[in-house]
Order: structure tokens, then sequence, then C-alpha cells
């Protein structure tokens, strides 16, 4: 939160403290930025802040708690010494204004106890709005007075908050009844079955509530105050929606089917930020103008400065937009700059492989993992690892599956298999892990050179399970995701269906995985409502574990799976709540379409058909390779285009993977039991990228080109039945040297004419004056400052801010003139509306008020005692009307000075101890000029 008054930047933090930041700190020498001012504002995290009207800072944070923090104590805390740090933090926490206590009676509270996820400063009307997931509430920010609560839909919420006691009375009752009643001892199996019953109600019960959550998708994600006034929210399910000052809702409209999640304005524009990385442009009445796609990511934050627009992305990149686009200088820049590539574009060469191994649930030695990997990776930036059957079993399926739903993933056996690998790639010296995915029994991890390290970044996980009802993680996908020179490289470890006649099935988990992957970062899950929903998940699952072995003695493996399907099942449902609206099916894209290169890997298990088990052998022990591929099922299934559209193979020039007994070397290890499964080419790696035609060369427009170098299997490893597989594929990367494009992007701003005229005319501003520059109030006294707009033409918007404030004394000559935090007004002065839009040839009201509020215990006599004693003083300050056009990169400023002077007479006591009550009407006189 920038305070420009203070010349501070407010931060809010998970630790619950609120910190200060200096704006004007020197970076030289390497300084880092430094922590200024801080204290505890609360026990759990900040999470919304806004600063009011009057300068104050009001914090939201969990349990529908909001706390004021007023600028009188936060002056003092500034004006104190580093030495005395502490001291300040403690002035400011004693000051603290609890609005949810004092909305409270007797354990009654007005006001919801959801978190506050939002605050809103109105300072047109110098109120504060409030917001939770779908409630409102409306603030007095001078008077601190709740004015309103209401839900999305604009109605009024009656509704209040009382400690629950039913559980306690619950609990009574059920020692009544089990005092009342003797019933006969249950065996262990019996009481285990009510148990497991008891644990499966209790997780259906907790996902009929997520359902219902799911359902109710119109969420609060983002909110706004226009310069016109009109408030705006965007909700989860891409819903707009326009608020007058008093919380009455005007209209909604839909000009996106995704979540929003972002919103801001600049004079007669706003700008909507959506969770499919879109942004649009809207008019204040909510018309679009126009709209583009600006990341592959959420857009979670938009501002406008120094005439453009910048938006921030979940991946961390920012960009920037003139907020003139889209207009007719923005095909001159790309022209421009297109002719340029040449001078910024860099191109890089990167070396990754691919290894991929069914393990059969074993474990390899150290010497295995050096054939696999370790021996082929000289010459290689990037190692990424996929792993099938790492653990399998009912027990750890349905384990894994309701760690799933919870948020929790990974087991000791994965890691086992990290440590190991690391060890083989010499991981402390040479490679570093940057992250992996696991999924029941599969698992996906990458290691990265060092030298290359600076390079990668933005790593994101998916896993999706095409199990037992798509919920079971035997077979299915995990996924890995990256940034390396600034181009998306999406990785798949797989596991499809098994046996011969499985085609379609086997097709159907590629498409399933490809469509619905999902790439997300690693979240906290008790932080909030939604975690603590998570959490009960976690103890039905873990109450689940306990009589696992149960299950499998009186019900058996197929009631187990089903279980926990149910269970993964209903993880999904919350995953997916968190989404957002799909969109539709012309504009949704699956994640790994959005990449630059999407790599897949793993026990496809794909098998040869029309040949038989002797005719195969014989094959293989010939090495009559051209022949066995032609009874490939996977490469019959690309050429018909039903499954792997688009992508590509190395020519396999090894012998089928599978099927091999464990511990017998060579070509002679394959099986020969009863079943005499026929070899295969189970194991895999596929590629997809930018290349389009044979003959593409590397560039901006074509960024990544991949070429296969190595293709091959250990056949010499004999730790499964399956042999592991590694590719190797040469990457071309084309990138942007962001330094060079950003210096060739100042020098066409500098010297194209047509660019230069049109920012020139950004700069304009139409006429206005305002009807005087000094004002003098008295008690009580109100005065109708007319602000008026001299263009025939264009509508100007205007902002009245307070820069600085002083008490008059007869001994000094020169005011020491300083401002509130925000450049906020003092409490005695109301200044309404302190903002707004005044059409051509129309003249805009303001009303400039002078108000005394006192409570009883603030006087002594009738006097004001505390830091209202500056009150009694007459005192001066600086209202400055800065007024801007519809799209206007300046702003023109009128100042107009107002004095009041102070009549001890004149004082109005509001009797009441309680400032949420009703507010008192007083006289006033009317002055016009």
């Amino acid at each position: 939160m920038v305070d420009e008054g203070s010349k501070l930047v407010w931060s809010g933090h998970k630790d619950g403290k609120v910190r200060s930041w200096k704006m004007e700190q020197q970076f030289t020498d390497g300084n880092a930025f430094k922590e200024g001012f801080s204290w505890q504002a609360h026990r759990t995290p900040v999470l919304s802040m806004t600063m009011s009207f009057y300068g104050d800072i009001w914090t939201g944070t969990e349990g529908g708690i909001i706390r004021i923090w007023p600028w009188e104590s936060l002056e003092k805390s500034l004006g104190l010494t580093q030495e005395e740090r502490r001291m300040a933090a403690l002035l400011v926490e004693r000051s603290v204004i609890d609005l949810r206590a004092q909305v409270t009676v007797n354990g009654v509270c007005n006001i919801s106890s959801s978190d506050v996820k939002y605050l809103l400063s109105d300072n047109v009307r110098a109120k504060v709005w409030a917001a939770g997931s779908q409630i409102f509430s409306l603030w007095n920010a001078r008077t601190r007075e709740l004015l309103k609560v209401f839900n999305i839909e604009g109605q009024i919420e009656n509704r209040v908050d009382v400690p629950q006691e039913q559980p306690v009375e619950d609990e009574a009752n059920a020692k009544l009844v089990s005092k009342g009643k003797k019933d006969k001892p249950q065996g262990f199996l019996q009481r285990s079955r009510n148990a497991l019953i008891g644990a499966a109600d209790a997780v259906r019960r907790v996902a009929k509530g997520a359902g219902a959550l799911v359902e109710d998708t119109k969420k609060i994600e983002a909110m706004m105050i226009a310069a016109d006034g009109v408030i705006w929210t965007g909700c989860s399910n891409g819903l707009l929606i326009h608020w007058d000052g008093n919380g009455n809702r005007v209209q909604d409209f839909t000009r996106h089917p995704a979540a929003v999640q972002s919103i801001c304005s600049h004079g007669a524009r706003v700008w909507v930020g959506y969770a499919t990385g879109n942004i649009q442009i809207l008019d204040l009445e909510g018309g679009l103008v126009a709209g583009w796609v600006a990341h592959n990511e959420p857009v979670i934050k938009l501002v406008v400065g120094h005439g453009y627009l910048f938006s921030l992305a979940t991946h961390g990149g920012i960009r920037g937009w003139n907020i003139a686009s889209p207009a007719s200088t923005d095909s001159i820049l790309r022209q421009e700059l297109s002719e340029r590539s040449d001078m910024y574009t860099r191109r890089e060469n990167v070396t990754i492989m691919v290894g991929t191994w069914n393990v059969g649930q074993g474990r390899a030695s150290q010497t295995a993992l050096k054939s696999w990997l370790g021996s082929a990776v000289s010459d290689v930036d990037i190692v990424v690892v996929g792993l099938q059957e790492v653990e399998m079993g009912a027990g750890f399926l349905a384990m894994s599956a309701a760690r799933e739903t919870v948020g929790l993933e990974g087991s000791s056996v994965g890691q086992w298999w990290q440590d190991h690998i690391g060890k083989a790639l010499d991981e402390r010296s040479v490679f570093e892990r940057v992250g992996s995915r696991q999924l029941a029994a599969l698992l996906i991890a990458i290691w990265v050179r060092k030298t290359l390290r600076p390079h990668v970044g933005d790593l994101d996980v998916a896993a999706v399970a095409c199990g037992l009802g798509r919920a079971i993680g035997n077979k299915g996908g995990v996924g890995l995701r990256l940034r390396v020179y600034d181009r998306l490289i999406c990785f798949v470890n797989c596991h499809f269906a098994a046996h011969l006649e499985a085609v379609n099935k086997r097709n159907a988990d590629f498409d399933h995985i490809f469509r619905t992957m999902t790439f997300t970062r690693s979240t906290h899950f008790f932080g909030n409502a939604a975690g603590m929903l998570r959490c009960l998940y976690l103890s039905c699952s873990l109450l689940l574990c306990i009589y696992l072995f149960w299950l499998l003695y009186s019900f058996g493996l197929p009631w187990l799976l089903i279980f926990a399907a149910g269970v993964s099942s209903a993880n999904q449902v919350l995953k997916n709540s968190n989404q957002g609206t799909p969109t539709s099916p012309e504009e949704a894209r699956p994640d790994l379409g959005e990449a630059d290169m999407t790599v897949f890997n793993g026990d496809f298990n794909y098998r040869l058909f029309g040949i038989t088990y002797d005719e195969a052998r014989d094959l293989v022990s010939q090495r009559s390779f051209d022949w066995l591929r032609e009874k490939d099922q996977l490469r019959a299934e690309m050429k018909a285009g039903r499954v792997f559209q688009g992508f590509r193979e190395a020519l396999i020039r090894f012998p089928p993977t599978y099927k091999f007994e464990k511990g017998k070397p060579g070509l002679g290890g394959y099986d020969s039991g009863e079943k005499k499964r026929i070899p295969a080419w189970c194991d895999r790696v596929l590629y997809r990228d930018n290349k389009a035609g044979t003959a593409k060369e590397c560039s901006l427009d074509c960024p990544v080109i991949a070429s296969i170098s190595q293709y091959e299997a250990c056949m010499d490893v004999i730790e499964s039945d399956h042999k592991p597989v590694r590719c190797k594929l040469n990457l071309d990367i084309a990138h942007v040297d962001k330094t060079i494009r950003r210096q060739e992007f100042a020098k066409i701003l500098a010297t194209n004419e047509a660019i230069r005229s049109s920012i020139e005319a950004l700069r304009f501003v139409p006429e206005t004056s305002v009807s005087t520059n000094n004002i003098e109030l008295q008690n009580q006294d109100t005065f109708n400052l007319k602000i008026s707009n001299r263009s025939a033409d264009e509508s100007v918007f205007y902002k009245i801010v307070c820069v600085g404030l002083c008490a008059i004394k007869d001994d000094v000559t020169e005011p020491d003139y300083r401002p509130r935090g925000s450049f906020g007004f003092p409490r005695w002065l109301e200044v309404t509306p302190a903002a707004g839009l005044i059409r051509p040839d129309q003249v805009a009201d303001v009303s400039v008020h002078h108000e005394e509020f006192h409570k009883l215990e603030d006087l002594v006599e009738g006097v004001p005692q505390t830091w209202w004693a500056e009150d009694t003083k007459d005192k001066e300050l600086i209202l400055v009307v800065a007024v801007q056009g519809s799209c206007s990169t300046d702003v023109k400023t009128h100042r107009v000075i107002v004095r009041h002077r102070f009549s001890g007479n004149a004082i109005r006591i509001d009797q009441r101890s309680n400032p949420a009550a009703n507010k008192q009407e007083g006289s006033s006189h009317q002055k016009s000029f």
C-alpha cells in the first residue's frame, strides 16, 4: 500500500505484522531494502489493508476481524528514532480500535466472521468497504460507524454470529444416553466396521459441503473504485458488479467467462485481469473496448503509473502496456521493434536428457543408476527422470488418494529414489535438484546443471489420476513445467492402461491427461477456511488408514479402492473449485498446449499386434526392428491421428523393453513363463516443439526447436521387468535480451515522430477552474466549492487531497505544513464528494464542511484534552484539486487554502460512548461562492 503523503510503502505480512518501507531509499553499493517502523497488528496473517480518507490504516484478517490504527499515533511513532522503535510499536498497538469488538454486544456480532479478504477506501464519500468471499460491510471512515452489512446479491444481511454451544449439549446428551443404556461389548471387527462407516459418513458430509462451495462460484476476487466513484467488484465466475456509494447494487454483467483476478482504472478506462491471463479494457459503463492475452498465467495485479498499465502474473512476470493501447501507434512500435529483432535476439543450445523406467516396485543398485543416467550426463544441462510403479499395493494407493485430498504427496520410497538418482548425477557439485511431483506410483523429478540454474525458474507441478474412477494413481500422469531462457517447457511422466486389447483406453488416458493437466505451485492448506475443510479430509483419511488391514481382511481390495476413489474424487471437486468458472471450448486451451515444448515419457503400455510370441522373439534376436515397428500399436495410432497428435519420436533402434524376468541379463531374459507376454516397446519418449515444417529455423517466431541425439534402452539393467530408456534432446532456444530491447524501445519512442506526437497528445488536460482559492470556516460552517469544466468536448476527472496541515501561531511567519497519511484529511473537515466526473461544460459542487466530533471522555470542562487539543487552535490547510482528462498522463492542479477560526462556545459534544450508534445531525451555515 503506497502512502505518498508520508513517502512510505506499508505492507501486511503472514506473521501479523505491518511494516513500513521508505520510498526514497538509496541502493548504492548493493544495499538491501531496509525495513522502517513496524508493529504487531494481528496474531494471524494480515489479509487486507487500506488507508482511509483521514489517513488511518485499516487492516483485516481471519475471522472477520478489522482493526484501525489512527493516524495520530502513527504520526507520533514515525517521529521517534530508531532506538525508540520498540516504544513506537507499543504506542501504535495500544491505540488500536477493534471494530468487531465495537459491534459485538452480549456475544452477538453484527458482521460476518468470514475472512476479511479486501478493504477498500472510498475517498469520494469518506467510507471504507470490507469484503469477505460473499459478504460486505460498509463503514464511516470518520466516525468508524457500521453503516450497512449486505451480501453479493445486494441484499441486507441481518444475520449475526453467536457462539455455538450445541457441541457441548450434544456431548452431554451422548453421556446421558451412554449412562442410561448398557450395550453388550462389541468385538474388534464390529468396532472397526462402525468406525469405518463413521469415517466414510464424515467424508461424504464434507464432500457435500465442498460441493456446495463449488456450486456457489460467485465469490469476490477483486475490488476497485473507479474515477467516477462507482465501486467495481469482480467474481470467480467472471461476473462484474457495479455498486453505488451506499452499497446498492446498480448492475452486473460478464465480459469474459473466466475468474476475475484484478481490476484497476485510470480516467475513463477500466482494466480487468482474468485467471486465463487475459486483460480487457472496459468503459465506465462496462462496455467492452478491447482485450488481449497478456500472460499465460492468472493476472493477479494491475496498476497504472507514468502513462503505462503494468500487469503482474502468478509466475512473477511483469509487463507494461501504454494506457492508450490499443492505438495506431502500437502497430508502428511493433513494426519498428520487429525490424530490430536481430539486435536483441539471442540463441542458446540446451541439452536435455529424459529417462523413463517402470521399476516394478523394486529398488535399483547404484551401478544400475550409473549405467542408466550417470554415465550419459557429461554433456547434459537438464536431467528429467520419470518412474512408474515406484510403490504399489492397495494400502499404499488408498493412502495416497487420501493424502492427495489435502494436498500432501510423496513417500519415503519416492524420496529414496530421488536421493539415489541425485547421487548418481553428482547432485551436490554438478547438478541441483529443482523439483519433483509424486502421485502414488508415479514420480517425476528434475535436475539442472548449476551453471544453467540462473536461467531456469518458475517451476510448477501437476498430477492427473487415470486409475479406478479417474482417482487412483496407479495409472495417470505427473508433470513439471518450468521456464528455460524464458521459454515454457513441460515434462509429463505417464503410465497408461495395460493389456494388449486396451488400445482405446490408452488413447483415452492420454487425451484425459493432456486436456485436464493443470499446473500449480505448492501451497499451505492450513491458512484459510478451505484449508480447514481439507484438514477435516485428512483426519477422516487417517482414520481410514488405521482400519486399512481390516478392510483388506473383511471386504477385499475392490471396496478399499472404491472408497479411496470417492475420497480422491471429492478432492478433485475441491481443486476445481479453485480454478474458477471454466472457459468455453473455443477459448479454453490446455496448459500443455500453451508450452513452447512438451515432452511425454513413461510406460505407455502400447504393445505389438498381429504377431506371436515366438515370431517376436525371433525378430528381436535377428534385430529386425524395422519389421517389428510396423506392428507397434503406438505408431499405428499416431499415424491414424488418434493419439499424441503433433508429437514426434526418434527412430527406435533398441530391442523391446518389456517384459523381462528380473535378474536375467540379455535378450534371453524375456518372459518365458506361462503367459509368455509378447515383447513390446512399452517405455517411450515423445516430444512436440514449435517446429511446424522441416525447414523452420529457430527464431522468436519459432523459439524452441528440438532434435534427438540419443534414444536407447539400457539392456544391462536387470532390477525390473522393464528396461530403462533414455533420450537426449538438443534444443535451440531463441529468446529476447530484455536489456537491449528496452534500449531499442526507448530509441524508437525518442525518434519516431508519430509515436512522439501520440504521447504528447496524451498529456492534454481540459481547462478547468475553481470558484475560489481561499476558504474560511468557523465551527459547523459549510462552503460550496465549485469546479468548472470549461471544455465543450472532453470530460474531466477531479480528485481533492489535503497536502498539508498546520496550526496558526502568531509568532511563526512560515507555516509548517504537514501531510497526513496518503494525503488524508483532518477529522474536523468533511469534503464531499472528494472525487468525481465532470461532463463537458458542467460544474461540480463540492461541500467543504467543518465538523467537530468529540466524545465526553475526550473533554475536560468542554475542552478537548488529548491530541484533539490541536482543534482549539486556529488551523490552516492546503487542498489540492487534481484534474485530468479521460486518458491523460498529465495532471493539472488548483490550490485552495482553507482556514478554520476556532470558537470555543461552538463545540458540539457527542454524548455517545459507543461510536457505532447513529450520528446526530448538527446545525450548519451554507455559504456559496
